[in-house]
């Protein structure tokens, strides 16, 4: 990450670097900031580097959205900008800038030094490249798995998880965190990746798939998921802020009043600032399409 790091400042032309770190994760930044100690210590080469330094979140979910980052590095409430200007315009400070997450970074050395073909090559299923998929639920060894850029869900679990737990059955997974829908277990052949997703109302986003076994609703999942956009909503935009409050509502009723979910869904889509409330509706719109014996 750090080479990958200093390669697109140098070919950026950057004067400064700021690594912006949840500070619930406590491991990661010790480790961090030992490393980045040593390479300021001792730059790569003798050459100069840019000013580096390490930003620590609050932990809103919301600073994942680019320009509610850099609210938050600079100080602020972490709340998105409207576009344009965008940040490659006007960012950080005011500046131009260059935002990338961690795995991006992490790829750009090994790309450079063992080629192109050899990163297009790792792919599955007609995909090309890796990705680090951060695999939890009904799994028996969970954890961050770096595979190959297309493959399925069946195939993660089965080659780098070791499958589910004994005398569970796989019922349903979600591809993409937690905005990036829920999909049942009968669709578990379909290529991770952007394009495959999309036609499903489901995208692979950070690659943090959860598996979910028979002892698990998809229902109990999209409620438990709209809860979570309640209460990290900015609640700048009020498509976002009352929407995701009132989707708690009817989603908390033992029958769901479908056609209201749908009109609710469509307004946050089309009307919030960001793509927190924009993909929020997603996993009730899938428990809607795919799993509609659970909630008649």
């Amino acid at each position: 990450f750090l080479e990958g790091m200093l390669i697109a400042a140098k070919i950026v032309g950057i004067d400064a670097i700021y690594v912006y770190l949840r500070d619930e994760y406590h491991a990661c930044r010790n480790l961090l900031q030992a490393e980045l100690a040593k390479l300021i210590a001792n730059p790569p080469g003798g050459v100069k580097l840019p000013l580096i330094e390490l930003r620590r979140g609050a932990g809103a979910y919301i600073c994942g959205e680019e320009s509610a980052m850099i609210e938050s590095i600079e100080g602020k409430r972490g709340m998105p900008r409207l576009r344009p200007p965008y940040v490659a315009q006007v960012g950080l400070f005011k500046r131009p800038t260059l935002e990338h997450n961690f795995e991006t970074l992490y790829l750009v050395r090994d790309i450079l030094e063992k080629g192109a073909a050899w990163f297009a090559n790792q792919g599955r299923n007609g995909r090309k490249g890796l990705r680090s998929f951060s695999v939890s639920g009904r799994v028996k060894s969970p954890g961050v798995k770096l595979a190959p850029a297309g493959i399925t869900v069946n195939e993660l679990i089965d080659e780098y998880c070791g499958g589910l737990p004994d005398g569970q059955s796989f019922y349903a997974y979600l591809p993409g965190g937690a905005s990036g829908g829920i999909l049942p277990a009968s669709m578990g052949d379909i290529p991770l990746d952007f394009d495959t997703l999309q036609p499903h109302g489901c995208f692979i986003g950070s690659a943090a798939i959860v598996v979910l076994s028979g002892r698990d609703k998809a229902r109990d999942a999209a409620l438990n998921l709209m809860k979570f956009f309640e209460h990290e909503s900015c609640g700048q935009c009020t498509p976002c802020r009352v929407g995701t409050e009132k989707a708690v509502q009817l989603l908390e009723e033992s029958k769901w009043r479908t056609g209201l979910l749908e009109e609710l869904s469509q307004v946050m889509v089309d009307a919030s600032i960001c793509g927190l409330g924009q993909a929020a509706p997603n996993p009730i719109l899938c428990v809607i399409k795919h799993f509609s014996h659970e909630i008649s």
